[in-house]
């Protein structure tokens, strides 16, 4: 028997095909979207009007795929890491995070990672596949918090610019009225610069979080190899190109290593970068991980950069750090271990 197809990460034109092919009304793919999104049903039963012989003909080669988590730890600062299914063998973690004024969600793209950056374990897993919208969205719906989450991140495994057509639709859902109708402020998607980035731009009103960890090309290289394909300069001209000063915010996302890109020439340097770009520099404290020689540097170091910036009209924040314990934090996500003892 082939395997169902999921409806959950459907968008309304995908739901509108499955409807005609069911032979059901046009208004049918508003229902189906309206059970799956806003109603949050685990199945085709559940979506009671529609009629029970086309609920029935449905659920003969459609599923609604909504997958609970399999495992999850819990840090002592609250934060929970969850592991969700993602097609035989594979699994993803996603992070929940929850503050005194908000709760975010660190949502996976890929399983691992193609970028390969030096600090990152889920890079040191190596690239085995993009998710499907299902396979993203679920983490989201499946979440066990799905009613107190204020906030989402793409930030979790994998670059999602990497993955723009998937992400696209999850994207979709997340704000259409159809669907979440969740203001696209409440969601930001994380790149180190990657091909859909201009697409992004153009058709994406989320706000957009970029990773420097160096001003200078030649350091971010040793870094970060995607340097070379997609130069720092050429990410940063392209951004000067849209209006962030309204709805849509950027923010630098930067990993304080200690010795390496932690100096006053290093805050001076960075300011001078982006003194023309209306954003938000994010310091990131290193979270140390195996094999791997960089080191954390001192809160001391951290707090003088971010009054460098500061001083020089460059705003700046110091990220608190979240599920370290659990390997949660920044850096740390990595399903390896899991998917060798399958």
């Amino acid at each position: 028997m082939s395997e169902k197809k999921r409806l959950l990460g459907m968008t309304l034109d995908e739901l509108k095909i499955v409807a005609a092919e069911a032979g059901l009304p046009g208004f049918a793919a508003k229902q189906m979207a309206d059970w799956l999104y806003k109603k949050r049903v685990s199945s085709i039963e559940e979506m009671t009007n529609i009629a029970i012989a086309k609920r029935k003909w449905l659920a003969e080669s459609y599923e609604v795929g909504k997958v609970p988590p399999v495992d999850f730890q819990k840090s002592v600062d609250g934060t929970i890491k969850y592991l969700y299914p993602a097609g035989p063998g594979n699994f993803v973690e996603s992070v929940y995070i929850p503050t005194s004024d908000r709760a975010t969600l660190c949502v996976s793209s890929q399983v691992g990672c193609k970028m390969n950056c030096l600090f990152c374990m889920t890079g040191k897993q190596g690239f085995t596949k993009n998710l499907s919208a299902n396979e993203i969205l679920n983490q989201i719906q499946a979440l066990p918090e799905n009613d107190e989450l204020t906030n989402l991140v793409f930030m979790g495994m994998g670059e999602p610019l990497d993955n723009t057509d998937e992400l696209f639709k999850v994207l979709e859902i997340l704000t259409a009225p159809y669907g979440y109708a969740w203001s696209p402020k409440r969601i930001t998607v994380s790149t180190i610069g990657a091909k859909g980035l201009k697409r992004f731009l153009d058709e994406s009103d989320c706000h957009l979080a970029v990773s420097l960890h160096s001003p200078y090309p030649a350091e971010r290289l040793s870094l970060m190899p995607v340097e070379k394909a997609f130069p720092m300069h050429g990410v940063l001209d392209l951004i000067r190109q849209y209006d962030f000063t309204h709805q849509r915010r950027v923010s630098f996302e930067y990993i304080v290593f200690k010795n390496l890109n932690d100096s006053v020439q290093h805050a001076k340097a960075l300011a001078g970068l982006l003194k023309d770009i209306p954003c938000r520099v994010n310091l990131i404290r290193f979270h140390a991980i195996p094999n791997v020689p960089l080191q954390t540097t001192d809160l001391s170091k951290m707090e003088a950069f971010r009054d460098i910036l500061n001083d020089r009209g460059v705003t700046c924040t110091i990220r608190a750090s979240r599920g370290e314990d659990i390997f949660a934090a920044c850096g740390m996500l990595s399903t390896a271990k899991k998917e060798k003892s399958i």
